[in-house]
């Protein structure tokens, strides 16, 4: 690899960007990543610019969650917003309309490299968020299709009703948790759990998800927990912070 140049990793491909060149990710470009027509044709671009390769985020409506290798480092990339590619290894999430899509760019030569251990058993700061054993399986009930998944590439995100059949929870349930879920998150300052009346209900699924995977606060370790049934469950109760 040139040591100015840095490579898209997506669905077991790699797409090498050197020297100048602009590589563009979307429906359309260098990367055409699915007919997806939540997609915008053009929505991502990597350029080198004033010794930096920058990730941009050049649609018009969707975000992308941008994170380093570890989970870390986590920004959100809004529309018009750009990044630069410090990282080794920098892992890109985002959701348009029922699917998630994960890519990697990978730097020859890294402007940023950690001088700290990792931690022993792997937490990361910024997944450090407590959640009940309850919320952690709604989460993970929405981000079993893409832990699951190997490697970067797409998957769809459950619908709430599918999700709470895959819990054995009703809906009423499920959605209840769900807005508890999001207002935690959003106490705590993550952007986008929160939204317009019609947007809200589509979109914070999405963002919970990409938000959960990016910042590896949820792993495939976890997923074990989707069929342990609580106190709660076993007594037909509730709490009024779960």
């Amino acid at each position: 690899m040139s040591t100015d140049q840095v490579t898209v990793e997506f669905a077991g491909e790699y797409f090498p960007v050197e020297g100048e060149g602009r590589f563009t990710v979307g429906r359309e470009g260098d990367l055409a990543i699915d007919e997806n027509l939540f997609l915008h044709r053009h929505f991502l671009e990597i350029s080198h610019d004033s010794g930096l390769w920058w990730l941009s985020n050049i649609g018009s409506r969707l975000t992308a969650t941008v994170t380093d290798s570890a989970g870390g480092v986590q920004a959100w990339l809004a529309p018009g917003a750009r990044l630069p590619l410090v990282f080794q290894r920098t892992t890109v999430v985002f959701t348009a309309g029922p699917t998630t899509y994960e890519l990697v760019v990978h730097a020859a030569e890294p402007t940023f490299r950690p001088t700290r251990p990792e931690s022993a058993d792997g937490d990361s700061t910024i997944g450090d968020v407590p959640l009940t054993v309850s919320q952690r399986q709604l989460i993970l009930a929405l981000a079993e299709p893409q832990l699951l998944r190997d490697g970067t590439g797409m998957s769809e995100i459950p619908t709430s009703v599918s999700a709470a059949k895959r819990l054995g929870w009703t809906i009423t349930r499920f959605n209840r948790k769900l807005d508890n879920v999001c207002d935690k998150l959003d106490r705590i300052g993550v952007p986008g759990m929160r939204g317009g009346q019609r947007s809200f209900a589509t979109n914070r699924r999405g963002r919970l998800v990409e938000y959960a995977i990016a910042s590896r606060l949820v792993t495939r370790t976890d997923l074990a927990l989707l069929d342990l049934r609580t106190e709660e469950e076993r007594t037909d109760g509730s709490s009024a912070d779960d």
